[in-house]
């Protein structure tokens, strides 16, 4: 893959993993970040720091942004000195957040407009397997443009699924996934905290676990690190309330109601009220605690 012109724009967890493996990779890489201590992480470690999103946006041949939601999106690209239209003809955009379909559509047809072309691509599967380059990417665009950065695509990601030419495909799989991602997790924080009810071990519950039909993959990666008591955000609770919330929508859309989705959605929900939002997402067993304490 030849060295390219890079830019990330918000470098939390996920953004800032993806931006240091493509400076590992000996690409130019720019980032801006709300965040100055974001920034100086990267800095420190190889990235360039643009003052405003148009700034990065002009020096780089790949936008990759990495925000949170929509509102975030859209300050970006068509904020004030947002990076849509400060990008050459031809460059590309490539949306990593977890938002709706119909969010992702606008972007992309808005980018179009501008003669830029857009790839969604939301990602998954934590910072360090980004930072390693293992992370998957659930990828729709037009197959000219995926021909054109394919070579990113990969070294971002392994996985990367492609899902199709219809942008919008990449954020319904995200959502999809994330239900039952969040199903997965508040199950798991649900019968761990009655393990501990009826006296169990809870390490010694999730090797059971871990060997037999209940195992998932969030609910050990979280589950471990609750009953260690390592809660240091990664994936904060608000992520998971919110993408939760988003499925929902979805599903409405097509008059669909799923019915274990809605339960998981709430237990987010009422987590990030009962003051957990800003906690790594493994807090859920701390609050199912708390909820049957009472």
């Amino acid at each position: 893959m030849h060295k390219r012109s890079l830019g990330v724009v918000g470098v939390g967890n996920m953004g800032l993993a993806m931006a240091l493996r493509l400076c590992e990779l000996g690409h130019t890489v720019r980032v801006r970040d709300l965040d100055p201590a974001r920034e100086a992480l990267a800095v420190a470690q190889g990235a360039q720091r643009a003052a405003t999103p148009a700034l990065l946006a002009a020096r780089s041949e790949v936008v990759i942004v990495a925000v949170v939601d929509a509102a975030q999106v859209e300050s970006v690209l068509f904020g004030e000195d947002g990076a849509a239209a400060a990008m050459r003809a031809g460059s590309c955009v490539v949306l990593c957040p977890t938002i709706g379909p119909a969010s992702t559509e606008s972007f992309a047809a808005r980018l179009a407009a501008l003669s830029l072309d857009t790839i969604d691509a939301p990602m998954s599967g934590g910072p360090a397997r980004a930072r390693a380059g293992t992370m998957s990417l659930m990828v729709a665009c037009a197959d000219e443009v995926y021909e054109r950065q394919r070579d990113l695509l990969h070294a971002l990601a392994d996985p990367v699924f492609r899902l199709g030419s219809r942008v919008g495909d990449g954020a319904r799989a995200k959502l999809v996934n994330n239900l039952l991602a969040a199903i997965n997790l508040a199950g798991a924080a649900e019968a761990l905290a009655l393990a501990e009810r009826v006296g169990l071990d809870a390490a010694r519950m999730l090797d059971v676990i871990e060997h037999s039909s209940g195992q998932s993959w969030i609910g050990s990666d979280r589950m471990r690190r609750a009953v260690a008591g390592d809660l240091a955000p990664r994936a904060h609770t608000t992520l998971l309330a919110k993408d939760s919330a988003l499925a929902l929508a979805m599903a409405a859309n097509t008059g669909a109601a799923p019915l274990l989705g809605t339960v998981a959605a709430a237990t987010f929900k009422a987590a990030v009220d009962a003051g957990h939002g800003a906690d790594d997402d493994a807090s859920l067993l701390a609050f199912l605690r708390d909820r049957d304490s009472r």
